[in-house]
């Protein structure tokens, strides 16, 4: 049986998982590893091939705007028009380029995982240990494990000593995980608990075992992890579809437009040609030529931004999904905490201390207590100019650090004490002990477990020194060590003996001195961008891989807990239905000791209730989660490369308050996308009711296709570039988010889009009943161009700090005024867009009529900014 998922093997008895797997303690012979190497395949990740060119090519060309623009030129090159054709021909290209160059990319998920591949293992074959290739291993070797060494498989272990193996990219938990080879435990433990087992792409941190090999490749639980994030298909994104549903109804609009205008002309015994043409200039007209172009560039001047806020963008759509994000599940460790233990209280035997005071002035039992947290460890701790610098175990490690800023230097105490003897942490002894001599004596120190210790010990350390230690002091310290569990704390006994002989024997009849109790506290700015989303509507959920009343104190103390939520355990969780998922997902704050597929089936069920869930992880086993969320956020200095290459974000700093500067930036990024979406549909809006407006009275076309296309690409998109930068609204943060399903453009916005298309094409008319096609070609890019001040804000743009905040669009409209007047007096570019002469009367006409537009629309924000 080669999957771990098919049985659960670390609740099994060693020998039964040999002879499961069909091996002995002394492992497999060559012969029968050959045939099971043929059998089950070679033990390395599969690759996946990178997404074909093809299908992403295929996706552009069915894009409504390029299809729109496919008809017109194939007409104009029919009706004999090579010209506008090849002009149109050239912007469909340039629309196909861009949407392919930026959704190309490589699925690479499952390539990160090549990263974790183990060069070389240690195997018994025949009899003897030899070493072999990584990739030859198969269910049923017997492998060897010692600290620094890759975990070259998924195995159940044989033996252990003093073992220890750092599973964070699997569980999220910093601490080194103990292991043990013997034990019974239950079969739905989470893989945070399974101390009998050993995954593929761990690393050991401490002590060697032995092992034997139950699963190898895709089937061991980061290959199945990486496999899970594979199958989770791409989600497009609200933008995506809100775009395409705009596009699609105004080329719906065109079609009708043009076929009422054929009509009309029919019935009036207009030309063919000439009813070519106006079709022609009408799929042009209702083509927003310069929304692809704008809509990539604003999201890759939104990428700078957001780099600016220490935020990597991997996939540019999705820096408008963070404005529509209603959830936001993280990890914990590292993420929403500091990601490093830090003692901060002792709790004596019959009062507790801060480790923030001075201990000395406290009680003289805080220093006993902690010259023996100094003594029984395996770290070491050096001052630098930031500080202290800590080496090896992060829980050794904060006690160490406890002790020096207490004053206690461990060298001075091991030149007072040498140390003869310590015995290591182990699972099976739940604790760690260091004999040291102190002038003919023996002195034992020991840390560990709270229930070991207080099994082992016999007297207690009062104010006055070692009283027995009775059954109701006892039950009154364990009462005490789950009250500390219950905030949060990771909690360590301390004891001593001071009779000792330097053996094994020494522990028992300890005397207990103080209980640790040790943090992992809230990283700086958490709290307060939790309250910042609670505020802007976003619900923040945090998933762990900690203990549930771990989880609970966390969330408790980082105010993620509202009245009437819980939070929920892994194996809670594992026997819920979809459905009842479902229903509890709104009334849980966090989820404890959660599994890759837990992250993914908590995800699916916010989304399911119609939310918009940005994901934050950092290990391999958030990789699928991160996928599958709507955006996928990975830590940029501790995250593994499989959680980077799954994410849509990266954190530059793996700050928690950073993800809150990304949504801001997503919310502002979204705004400024109805602005110049609203421009430039009101644009092209007045455009079409140009050519209705003449073409309802039978009148030529007032303006021809290439002049359009040329107002499209020109006078549109650089006023509409401008309105990507422009600065986001007061009180961006205090709004709720968007509906994900609700239109890019509300019903008030399309009103206003009415309004100011009627009103352009209003002076527009009249300049071509005046002047002709060239007044009315001016009339309409004036129009246009200063249109851009009704779409910046939503106050008037004509008061000064309004005016100057966006400089960009003073630029823009200076160079869009400027191009249109090389249309006019650059004579080889006015022949081809058919623009003749004007007289000083007409321009005086044309710059009268251009500004009413943008003249009537500052009026109308000013009054509607005094009324509210």
């Amino acid at each position: 049986m080669n999957a771990s998922s098919e049985s659960p093997w670390h609740a099994l008895p060693a020998d039964e998982v040999l002879r499961r797997q069909g091996s002995t303690a002394a492992g497999l012979d060559e012969a029968e590893a050959e045939r099971r190497l043929a059998r089950f395949g070679p033990n390395r990740f599969e690759r996946t091939p990178p997404a074909s060119a093809w299908p992403i090519l295929a996706g552009q060309l069915g894009n409504v705007i390029v299809a729109l623009l496919a008809v017109a030129a194939v007409v104009a090159m029919l009706t004999g028009d090579p010209l506008d054709a090849g002009a149109i021909a050239a912007v469909l290209v340039l629309n196909v380029a861009i949407g392919f160059t930026t959704e190309l990319r490589a699925r690479r998920a499952m390539e990160a995982l090549v990263a974790l591949e183990v060069a070389r293992a240690r195997v018994l074959r025949g009899g003897g240990w030899r070493e072999v290739d990584a990739r030859d291993l198969v269910p049923g070797d017997v492998i060897h494990l010692e600290a620094g060494q890759s975990v070259p498989a998924d195995a159940r272990l044989l033996e252990a000593a003093e073992l220890r193996v750092q599973e964070a990219s699997l569980t999220g938990e910093p601490a080194p995980a103990e292991k043990a080879a013997r034990g019974e435990l239950p079969a739905d433990l989470p893989l945070a608990d399974r101390a009998t087992m050993v995954y593929k792409a761990t690393t050991v941190a401490a002590g060697r075992g032995q092992g034997v090999v139950v699963a190898t490749g895709m089937t061991t639980e980061v290959g199945r992890i990486g496999a899970l994030a594979g199958a989770v298909e791409d989600r497009t994104t609200p933008l995506e579809r809100r775009l395409d549903a705009l596009g699609r109804r105004l080329a719906v609009a065109a079609l009708a437009v043009a076929a009422l205008v054929a009509a009309l002309g029919y019935w009036q015994g207009v030309a063919p040609a000439e009813l070519i043409q106006t079709a022609l200039a009408l799929a042009v007209a209702a083509v927003p030529e310069g929304l692809p172009v704008v809509g990539t560039i604003a999201m890759a001047i939104a990428v700078r931004r957001m780099a600016r806020r220490r935020v990597l963008v991997r996939r540019l759509p999705v820096v408008e999904t963070l404005g529509s994000a209603t959830v936001i599940c993280t990890d914990k460790t590292g993420t929403l905490t500091a990601g490093e233990m830090r003692a901060t209280v002792v709790r004596l035997a019959d009062r507790e201390v801060g480790l923030d005071a001075a201990t000395d002035a406290v009680d003289p039992r805080v220093r006993v207590a902690l010259r023996i947290a100094a003594l029984a460890n395996s770290a070491s701790l050096s001052r630098t100019s930031g500080g202290w610098l800590a080496h090896g175990d992060p829980t050794d490690a904060a006690l160490l650090l406890a002790a020096a800023k207490s004053g206690l230097d461990r060298n001075q105490l091991l030149e007072e004490s040498p140390r003869h003897a310590e015995l290591p942490f182990s699972s099976e002894r739940l604790l760690a002990a260091s004999w040291h001599r102190a002038g003919s004596s023996m002195n034992l120190f020991v840390k560990g477990a709270p229930l070991r210790i207080l099994e082992l010990s016999e007297h207690v350390l009062g104010p006055d020194g070692p009283r027995p230690l009775g059954p109701e002091e006892r039950e009154a310290l364990l009462d005490t060590n789950r009250e500390l569990a219950a905030r949060g704390l990771r909690v360590l006994a301390l004891a001593m003996r001071e009779d000792a002989s330097g053996g094994e024997a020494d522990l028992q009849a300890l005397t207990w001195v103080a209980f640790v109790g040790l943090s992992d506290p809230p990283a700086p700015g958490v709290r307060e961008t939790i309250d910042v989303f609670a505020k802007a509507g976003i619900r923040t959920v945090m998933i762990t891989g900690d203990q549930q009343r771990t989880a609970e104190a966390v969330a408790g103390e980082l105010g993620l807990l509202r009245p009437g939520d819980r939070v929920i355990d892994g194996r809670e969780l594992d026997r819920m239905s979809d459905e009842t998922l479902r229903g509890a997902v709104d009334r849980a704050a966090a989820y404890s000791r959660a599994s890759p597929e837990a992250k993914l089936r908590i995800i699916a069920a916010h989304q399911s209730r119609g939310a918009v869930v940005a994901m934050l992880g950092d290990g391999v086993n958030d990789a699928a989660a991160l996928r599958q969320a709507d955006i996928g956020v990975a830590m940029g200095v501790r995250g593994t490369d499989m959680a980077k290459e799954a994410a849509d974000l990266i954190l530059v700093d793996d700050r928690f308050p950073t993800i809150a500067a990304a949504v801001e930036e997503g919310r502002v990024i979204f705004d400024n996308v109805r602005k110049f979406v609203f421009y430039l549909f009101s644009c092209n809006l007045a455009e079409i009711l140009v050519l209705l407006g003449v073409g309802i009275v039978g009148s030529a076309a007032p303006l021809f296709p290439l002049q359009i296309l040329w107002l499209n690409l020109v006078t549109d998109t650089f006023p509409a570039l401008a309105l990507a930068v422009e600065p986001g609204e007061r009180g961006v943060m205090r709004q709720p988010p968007r509906d994900p399903q609700a239109a890019i453009l509300s019903a008030e916005m399309l009103k206003s889009i009415a309004v100011y298309a009627a009103l352009i094409a209003v002076v527009t008319v009249v300049a071509f009943a005046l002047g002709g096609t060239t007044a009315a070609f001016m009339t309409l890019a004036l129009a246009q161009i200063l249109h851009l001040g009704n779409a910046r804000s939503i106050g008037p743009v004509l008061s000064p700090r309004l005016a100057l905040a966006n400089r960009a669009a003073i630029a823009a409209v200076l160079l869009a005024i400027g191009l249109q007047l090389l249309a006019a007096f650059f004579a080889p570019l006015a022949r081809v867009l058919r623009v003749t002469p004007l007289t000083g009367r007409e321009w005086a006409l044309v710059v009268v009529l251009g500004a009413v537009p943008a003249i009537v629309g500052q009026i109308a924000k000013a009054l509607r900014t005094e009324r509210g």
